[in-house]
């Protein structure tokens, strides 16, 4: 009994300590940020991108779902890259630069495989951070919003 006192007690720690995290799937696309070496390789960089979507969001991190791990010979998780992740809410797009901190295969035949990568939040100017952070709090009601506008557009 005081084994499970105790697990419950970590467990609640554990979920105060982490920012809470909001099950939302959004559009994002990924790339890597341009470094200071590269700066013949500048634009090579940024053309390379990876398409996916969002599983859960959080103010300090991203979980995405992407359909590799690497652009060309750059690994996204595990070597410190910075990341360029660029994601469409509501009516905007907010640019934010992260780091690939954990990522697990999904996805059970080959056809099907994808990858979920975490992505910790480290730079955002102050109108996307408002504008992700208003995202966070308000994401039902503007997602139904959208859905209501998209409605009114269907033709039977």
């Amino acid at each position: 009994m005081l084994r499970e006192i105790a697990a419950r007690f970590t467990q609640v720690l554990a979920q105060r300590r982490a920012s809470p995290r909001k099950k939302v799937s959004v559009a994002v696309r990924v790339r890597l940020a341009p470094t200071m070496q590269s700066v013949g390789h500048i634009k090579a960089s940024e053309k390379l991108t990876l398409c996916g979507a969002t599983f859960d969001i959080s103010s300090c991190g991203v979980g995405l779902m992407l359909p590799s791990i690497r652009l060309n010979e750059h690994y996204l998780v595990g070597q410190e890259h910075l990341l360029v992740v660029e994601m469409d809410i509501h009516d905007r797009t907010i640019v934010m630069k992260g780091i690939g901190r954990r990522y697990e295969e999904v996805g059970e035949h080959l056809s099907v495989k994808r990858f979920a990568v975490g992505i910790e939040i480290v730079d955002m100017t102050a109108t996307d951070r408002a504008a992700y952070e208003y995202f966070i709090k308000n994401h039902r009601k503007l997602r139904k919003g959208m859905n209501e506008v998209l409605e009114l557009g269907r033709l039977d």
